[in-house]
């Protein structure tokens, strides 16, 4: 398969690793320094688009691979308020896109967790439930778009929060994100439901960025051929 990187940064660069020990061919490598090649002609010449770039250029990204009749990979994250819009396009000009906020096989389980957590919670209001998700100092969202998912998954099935805020502890109907921004912390998210008597964690902690990597090249082999709009839950069958 010939894959086209947009971001090469430490992302993409563990995202070629992969491809390459899974036989794939980068045939395009997209950064800052040549933008000008995101183009209909090179991008003609690949099967897939895997985008790991910044909040501000995504869109533009993937409408330019739609343009081009490309699958496009999204894992930029922080772009939630144009994701209607996007699918929307997606769907009117036939094309193919998965996205996730976080293309992690073991945060994916975990998102599956958490929702099942939240449901039985539903049913005890004695658990106040809070979240922390801790970053390296480079990532520039926050919280992190793993973060709002777990928060939205929660908030979908608790019927006791109707919303989540940053770094406020949680209140009767909010929940409560604190986001930390340390070293070179590759990710690290805990969801807590505390009472009166104990606690409950679930915790995900991401030793490097090869997780990530390989679910991303795991979803250009999965959406390659196909149209639509397509999660990592579809890919994994949960």
């Amino acid at each position: 398969m010939k894959i086209a990187i947009i971001g090469y940064g430490k992302m993409g660069k563990e995202i070629e690793k992969i491809c390459l020990e899974r036989a794939h061919e980068i045939s395009l490598i997209i950064d800052i320094q040549n933008l000008s090649d995101l183009n209909q002609e090179n991008l003609k010449k690949v099967d897939v688009a895997i985008d790991f770039t910044t909040p501000a250029t995504v869109v533009k990204n993937i409408l330019a691979c739609f343009d081009a009749g490309v699958p496009v990979v999204a894992g930029t994250t922080g772009w939630n308020k144009d994701l209607k819009r996007i699918s929307e396009i997606c769907i009117e000009k036939n094309q193919a896109l998965i996205h996730s906020s976080n293309f992690s096989i073991g945060v994916n389980i975990l998102f599956a967790v958490n929702e099942y957590m939240a449901s039985l919670m539903n049913k005890f209001p004695q658990y106040d439930v809070s979240m922390e998700e801790i970053h390296h100092t480079q990532k520039l969202d926050a919280p992190s778009g793993t973060a709002i998912s777990l928060a939205d998954q929660i908030i979908s099935k608790l019927e006791r929060k109707s919303k989540w805020q940053l770094d406020i502890p949680s209140g009767p109907d909010t929940l409560g994100i604190k986001a930390v921004r340390e070293g070179d912390i590759k990710g690290i998210h805990e969801i807590k439901y505390d009472s009166e008597v104990d606690y409950i964690t679930i915790k995900h902690f991401s030793k490097s960025r090869k997780g990530l990597a390989l679910g991303a090249v795991l979803a250009a082999e999965f959406i390659k051929g196909k149209k639509g709009i397509y999660t990592m839950r579809q890919l994994m069958g949960l």
